[in-house]
């Protein structure tokens, strides 16, 4: 798909030389994070919206810092992009987003009229230098981070708490995300518990801790988990929880949907647990770069992606949750399968009892548990190092059958997939032959 989609972007940039830059939208989004067929779909209600026409290269990044290294250094002119929380609050304060004007004219504006309530208080508390990240950015999608377990293995108990990823029980068995921003903020919750408990310190205020004392702290706690961990991982973390080798897994919410249903399929009893120390949420959200060319399109862009039916489509695509509050959204993914919970916090007052899958939907008395990161400025490479020397270069003996596994699933997916070529190119040959 990402292939498919840079040829499509080569294509419409070799196009766009023969017409205005104002009839361009260039779109910078992560990898499969979209209903694809709504982007055509856009160009034709900005056309019916604005009288105007469009066109939209679409392209894709990995990596926050390789999307911001481009808009940051070389000055690339995105009109809009989709940037993480701290590299929302990292742009804010690097003075390189531009205001969202919420006048549409006659368009209604489905920005304002269906963000949720609780992303909207999220987006306040970023650190943007006095600057204000909803009146910069719209949210996107959101998530939680916690432990995917297999509870053949694991009881409720023994994963609703983060020193799960310390118990020998588990030893070559556990998979951690190699997300050293991620991984930081959920254990200083852990050594700070009792901090937490008597008041002296918020959770928030944990957030802000990057003082040498905490990396130490940290580092020390996760140095004891690394004799245990099978690997450090990106995005295979999943799939080993899903074939039963791994049964503990700190990993986000969207992957953890994602297994939980995979799973499911193959009879392996997979779980999802917010522990009880706390843990963080994570947002991404749509901005404008002040080097855009197309501020008008961008703003449609972002207000067309906020209406209820267009988000609907895209959650279902990608499996992760939206910040819309909207009742047509809650109503497409309420399910009767699952018990009521208490979601007046993201929707309305009156959803009290909504059923929904708390992997997607926290309840009240979970998500009071959270807080959200920020942005570490000058000391992010503090982080990165202490990151560095916990993973060290001694990995498990269960972590190279892994990458080794890996490899070769991963060469014979691709011999299969030429072979598959071949054959669509012979049948193609033949159909031209006849």
């Amino acid at each position: 798909m990402k292939r498919i989609l840079t040829v499509l972007a080569a294509a419409a940039l070799v196009l766009g030389c023969s017409e205005n830059r104002e009839q361009i939208l260039k779109v910078y989004n992560w990898s499969d994070y979209i209903d694809e067929t709504v982007i055509g779909e856009f160009e034709t209600w900005y056309e019916e919206q604005t009288g105007e026409k469009v066109h939209v290269i679409y392209q894709t990044f990995d990596i926050n810092e390789t999307m911001l290294s481009k808009i940051e250094k070389g000055q690339e002119d995105y009109d809009v992009v989709c940037p993480s929380d701290y590299i929302i609050e990292r742009m804010l304060r690097s003075d390189l987003l531009l205001p969202i004007d919420r006048d549409f004219g006659e368009t209604p504006n489905y920005i304002d009229g269906n963000l949720s309530p609780y992303i909207r208080a999220c987006f306040d508390k970023m650190e943007g230098n006095g600057k204000n990240a909803n009146d910069y950015s719209v949210g996107y999608m959101w998530g939680t981070t916690g432990i995917l377990y297999n509870a053949k293995y694991v009881t409720d108990e023994e994963a609703a708490t983060w020193d799960v990823i310390r118990n020998p029980k588990f030893a070559d068995r556990i998979f951690i995300k190699d997300s050293a921003r991620d991984v930081y903020s959920q254990i200083i919750l852990k050594i700070r518990e009792k901090d937490v408990a008597d008041g002296s310190v918020t959770m928030d205020e944990l957030m802000n801790y990057t003082s040498d004392e905490d990396l130490a702290a940290v580092e020390e706690y996760m140095k004891e988990a690394k004799k245990l961990v099978a690997g450090w991982e990106a995005d295979f973390g999943k799939d080993q929880m899903v074939q039963e080798l791994g049964y503990v897994s700190l990993n986000w919410s969207g992957d953890a949907v994602w297994a939980v249903e995979e799973a499911a399929e193959a009879g392996v009893d997979l779980r999802f647990a917010l522990p009880k120390e706390g843990f963080t949420v994570w947002f991404d959200g749509w901005v404008i770069p002040k080097y855009a060319k197309n501020v008008k399109a961008a703003k449609y862009w972002i207000n067309f992606l906020s209406r209820p039916d267009i988000v609907i489509r895209n959650v279902e695509v990608t499996g992760y949750v939206s910040v819309s509050g909207a009742p047509e959204v809650r109503d497409a993914f309420t399910d009767e399968a699952y018990e009521p919970i208490d979601l007046s916090y993201f929707f309305s007052p009156a959803d009290t009892a909504v059923c929904a899958n708390p992997v997607l939907y926290p309840a009240r008395e979970d998500i009071e548990r959270s807080t959200q990161e920020h942005d570490w400025g000058e000391n992010t490479a503090k982080l990165i190092e202490m990151w560095s020397r916990v993973k060290g270069d001694n990995a498990s003996y269960l972590t190279y059958i892994i990458i080794l596994v890996a490899v070769l699933v991963a060469a014979a997916a691709i011999a299969a997939n030429k072979v598959r070529k071949n054959r669509r190119r012979r049948a193609s040959m033949a159909r031209r032959r006849r």
